[in-house]
C-alpha cells in the first residue's frame, strides 16, 4: 500500500506571538522561555551524544523539536502541589518542571546520583518534589494513571489539577477513553495534552487514525477541547492557561491537541525512513520554536550580547550534568531490593 503524504506541523504566521490581539510576552518572560527551551534543546542533544557513546542504555527518545509544549504548559503548573505524567518521551517535561539537569542525566545513564537512584533510565524516571509522577513506557498507560491523580486531587479537594501528556500514537489506546468517561462523569481537573507530533512510532497519523482532529477525541463524553500550536510557547501557554482556570473552578476535563514535530526519530534507534529529509529541513527551517522565540525578543530589542550569555550559561549547566553523572557512582546491587512494594 502506498503510504499517503505525510503533514508537517500545523502551519501558522511565525509572528502570532506579536499580531494584535494575540498571546503577547514581557521581555522577560521570552528570555525565561528562552533559557529553558534552550536548556532541553542543548541536554537533548548531549544526550543522544552520550547515547552515541554507549554511556546511556536502553531505549532513548529525544524531545527535540517540542520544547515550546512543556515550557509552555509549566507555566501554569504549581510546582509540587499539581502533578505532571508523560509517557517515555520525559526528559524535557522534567526539565521544564524544575529537576536538576544534573540528576535528569546521571538517571539517563544509570547512576546513583540520578533522580531514581539510576534505576529508572530514560524512560522511568520520578520526582516528587516537582510533582512529576514519572515517564512511562507502557503506551498510554499514563493517562489512566494520571486521570488517578485528578481524582486523588478532587478527593482531597486541594486545589491541584493533573497535567496528562500522551502523543497521537496513544491516542488510539481503549484506556484513554475509559479514562475519559471517569474524567468527565465525575468532572475530574485534568488537562489532556496530546503532543501530537504526527508519527507515533513511525506511522504518519493520517495511516494510523480514521480521524485526526484529536482534540475532539473527548466529543462523545462532553469534554471540550481545541487544538494549539505547539511550536509556538506563548500559544500553548494561554491555551493552557484557559483550561487551568476551567478545571481549578470544578469544571471538568479538557483536551488540548498540540501539533507539534519531532526532529529526530522515534528513539535513538530510528532511522525514521518513513519522512524524508527535506520534510524535516523545511520544519526547522520555518517552524522551530527557539527560533520563534528569538524572532520575538529581536521585537522586544534583546540583545545578541543577552541571548550569548543565556547560550553560554546553558552550555556550562549541561557540561556540569554531563561531568556529574559520569563521575557519579553506579548503584549498588543492593539497590535491587529498595523501594518495592514487599521486602525480600
Amino acid at each position: 500500500m502506498a503510504k499517503a503524504p505525510a503533514k508537517p506541523a500545523q502551519k501558522a504566521s511565525a509572528k502570532s506571538g506579536s499580531v494584535p490581539n494575540g498571546p503577547t510576552a514581557t521581555k522577560e518572560d521570552l528570555l525565561r522561555y528562552y533559557r529553558e527551551m534552550v536548556l532541553i534543546r542543548r541536554f537533548e542533544e548531549r544526550a543522544g551524544q552520550l547515547y552515541g557513546m554507549g554511556l546511556i542504555g536502553g531505549f532513548c527518545h529525544l524531545y527535540i523539536g517540542q520544547e515550546a509544549v512543556a515550557v509552555g504548559v509549566q507555566e501554569s503548573v504549581k510546582q509540587g502541589h499539581d502533578k505532571i505524567i508523560t509517557g517515555y518521551r520525559d526528559h524535557g517535561h522534567m526539565l521544564a518542571a524544575g529537576m536538576d539537569p544534573k540528576e535528569v542525566m546521571a538517571e539517563l545513564t544509570g547512576r546513583i546520583g540520578g533522580s531514581s537512584k539510576g534505576k529508572g533510565g530514560s524512560m522511568h524516571m520520578f520526582d516528587v518534589p516537582t510533582g512529576f509522577y514519572g515517564g512511562h513506557g507502557i503506551v498510554g498507560a499514563q493517562v489512566a494513571l494520571g486521570t488517578g491523580l485528578a481524582f486523588a486531587g478532587k478527593y482531597r479537594g486541594d486545589d491541584s489539577v493533573a497535567f496528562v501528556y500522551f502523543g497521537d500514537g496513544a491516542s488510539n489506546q481503549g484506556q484513554v477513553y475509559e479514562s475519559f468517561n471517569m474524567a468527565q462523569l465525575w468532572k475530574l481537573p485534568a488537562i489532556y495534552i496530546i503532543e501530537n507530533n504526527q508519527y507515533a512510532m513511525g506511522t504518519s497519523i493520517e495511516r494510523s487514525s480514521s480521524t485526526t482532529e484529536l482534540y475532539m477525541r473527548g466529543a462523545s463524553f462532553g469534554i471540550p477541547g481545541e487544538q494549539v500550536d505547539g511550536m509556538d510557547v506563548l500559544a500553548v501557554r494561554d491555551a493552557v492557561a484557559k483550561a487551568v482556570k476551567r478545571a481549578r473552578e470544578g469544571e471538568g476535563p479538557y483536551i488540548l491537541e498540540v501539533k507539534t514535530y519531532r526532529y529526530r526519530g522515534h528513539s535513538m534507534s530510528d532511522p525514521a525512513k518513513y519522512r524524508t529529509k527535506e520534510e524535516v529541513d523545511e520544519v526547522k527551517k520555518t517552524r522551530d520554536p527557539i527560533d520563534h522565540v528569538k524572532m520575538l525578543l529581536e521585537e522586544a530589542k534583546a540583545t545578541e550580547d543577552e541571548l550569548k550569555t543565556i547560550d553560554a550559561e546553558i552550555k556550562a549547566i549541561v557540561a556540569e550534568a554531563v561531568q556529574f553523572a559520569q563521575e557519579s557512582p553506579e548503584p549498588d546491587p543492593s539497590e535491587l531490593y529498595t523501594d518495592v512494594y514487599v521486602e525480600a
